[in-house]
């Protein structure tokens, strides 16, 4: 059964670690990344806030992409996170 859960999105995801590895201000935006370890690889993941008519916004990005290494992965989600800022300003926030 737990093979069916993780085949079809159901097994457990392990959160993404509490302290950024990077974090810097781009166009406006906040961008924290936080890779996900994951059996010894990581996953790209950053946190982009950005205050907007006085309520902050966020967005956690989540990539398909592992890494070897936290910084590897900190600097693919923070290239990530600026191209995606380029590309949708703000709409991408929830």
């Amino acid at each position: 059964m737990s093979f069916l859960k993780n085949l079809f999105g159901g097994g457990d995801k392990k959160p993404a670690s509490s302290a950024p590895v990077e974090e810097l201000d781009y166009e406006g935006f906040h961008i924290a990344t936080t890779p996900m370890d994951e059996g010894g690889q990581f996953r790209v993941c950053a946190q982009v806030t950005k205050e907007v008519e006085g309520e902050m916004k966020s967005h956690t990005l989540i990539r398909a992409d592992m890494c070897s290494t936290k910084e590897e992965a900190s600097s693919i989600a923070i290239r990530k996170a600026k191209q995606m800022i380029d590309e949708q300003g703000t709409r991408f926030l929830g």
